[in-house]
């Protein structure tokens, strides 16, 4: 154990430059979705390969791609003997608009209330980081890392990743590893070690019902014409009973039990009061399963906007022309996304009232669902490392959220994927004022320290 100690006690030794070095790296605008920024957004991922090389990764290469670039490396110095892991994250990070409701600059990281305020502390680039300055301090102490690692950071995650798809494709051999361990996601609360072994995937759609080929005056028309708008909310309350239960014809096809086994470990989980948080009168889940239960395992159905028809003040009568709604679904094992859109399309034809006509169109949002076996060694490892590190016990969590890259790593190479996160609810991801909190950054290093240490035995 002597060597791990080691390792960590540099880390606290050196915490100051590490979090002045982090600073630098959350500095640079990265924001992948604007076009004014893919200068900064190419200096990042310089920033990140130099620091790869510094340490003393082969390899290093910036891959272009018809967009951001990919940075990748390796360092395979363990041996074959020792497992092989592939490090993912991302650099890029999301606009930082409405800019006057940062508190601070978000491209100038803040320390306040034991936090670090900046755009991309927590997603990802701060995570990111951490995984660098731990292989740094195993490389400056130790002269090596205890087990081989590849890695891949790439800079389009927050706009899709549509050229990493392709590259984890075609270039299966360089990517190739054991398991797989990424730090994009967080705890179910601060300073509480999570272990999170499931994903929801994603499927996405958005319809039109279209009736008269303009709008009519309600008073001619009205008894003779049906209105669309009737029409989409007669669709759409049939697509889900009172007691959330998803009534599209072969929507829970495929989906497995709950095991008891999983509603222990959900129920150990400290749980979120939607009432406190969120301002509902009360919480409301699936027929036989509690809200926590529902969110992280159970699939769902949402209406994510519908709009038609005059939304002007006062009174306008008329039958609108058209009226359109936009769904989403949450899956879960044994549920796959194409399908399930042509599910709910079929259901939408099907309750489609005489005198309208209706328009489907996929969208291309989509991802299937993610479980790794709690029970896994890699799982038990990286909870074990969590719990030493954060001196508490760790609750083991699936999420309702959905990661792409998860499901395309697990397609392609078959091979677990460790979520080791250590953001917290009030990180505010993709908001004003997102932040980190230091002792995550802290500890979360100590935590990996653990686990590469654990992994290599």
């Amino acid at each position: 154990m002597h060597m791990t100690n080691q390792v960590v006690a540099y880390l606290q030794e050196n915490r100051e430059k590490l979090l002045e070095r982090l600073y630098t790296y959350l500095r640079i605008p990265s924001i992948s979705t604007d076009s004014t920024y893919k200068e900064d957004v190419a200096k990042t991922a310089a920033y990140t390969a130099d620091y790869l090389k510094e340490i003393g990764f082969d390899k290093v290469t910036i891959q272009e791609t018809e967009r951001h670039p990919i940075v990748t490396g390796e360092w395979l110095g363990a041996g074959p003997d020792k497992p092989t892991a592939l490090f993912y994250g991302h650099y890029d990070v999301q606009p930082a608009d409405p800019l006057p409701l940062w508190d601070s600059e978000p491209f100038e990281p803040t320390e306040r209330n034991g936090r670090i305020y900046a755009r991309g502390v927590s997603d990802d680039k701060g995570q990111v980081f951490m995984h660098l300055a731990v292989f740094e301090a195993f490389m400056k102490t130790e002269g090596a890392l205890p087990i081989n690692v590849k890695v891949c950071i790439e800079g389009e995650e927050e706009i899709g990743s549509t050229n990493l798809h392709a590259v984890l494709h075609e270039q299966t051999e360089q990517f190739q590893a054991d398991f797989a361990i990424i730090s994009d996601s967080g705890m179910v609360e601060a300073g509480q070690p999570t272990m999170l072994y499931g994903l929801k995937g994603a499927a996405a759609l958005e319809f039109s019902v279209y009736g008269p080929d303009r709008d009519l005056h309600s008073g001619m028309y009205g008894g003779a014409v049906r209105n669309p708008l009737q029409a989409l909310a007669h669709i759409l309350s049939s697509l889900k009973d009172e007691e959330e239960v998803v009534q599209v014809e072969g929507f829970y096809d495929g989906v497995e039990e709950l095991p008891e086994e999983e509603r222990k470990l959900m129920a150990q989980a400290p749980g979120e009061d939607f009432v406190q948080t969120v301002g509902v009168p009360e919480a409301v889940s699936e027929k036989g399963y509690t809200a926590k239960e529902h969110t992280m395992a159970r699939p769902t159905l949402e209406i994510n906007g519908m709009y038609g028809g005059y939304q002007g003040e006062g009174t306008k009568t008329i039958i609108p022309a058209e009226a359109t709604a936009k769904i989403t679904s949450r899956l879960v094992p044994g549920q796959d996304p194409v399908d399930i859109v042509e599910k709910i399309t079929a259901h939408i034809k099907k309750h489609a009232p005489a005198g309208v006509r209706v328009e489907v169109r996929p969208e291309p949002f989509k991802a299937k669902a993610y479980k790794v076996d709690p029970n896994h060694p890699l799982i038990q490892k990286a909870a074990a490392s969590l719990t030493q590190a954060f001196g508490k016990e760790t609750v083991f969590v699936r999420m309702g959220g959905s990661i792409p890259v998860v499901e395309w790593i697990d397609t392609v190479y078959q091979m677990p994927v460790v979520l080791l996160g250590f953001g917290t609810p009030e990180d505010r991801l993709h908001s004003p004022n997102e932040s980190f909190p230091l002792e995550s950054f802290d500890k979360g290093m100590e935590t990996l320290v653990y686990y590469y240490q654990k992994v290599s035995e």
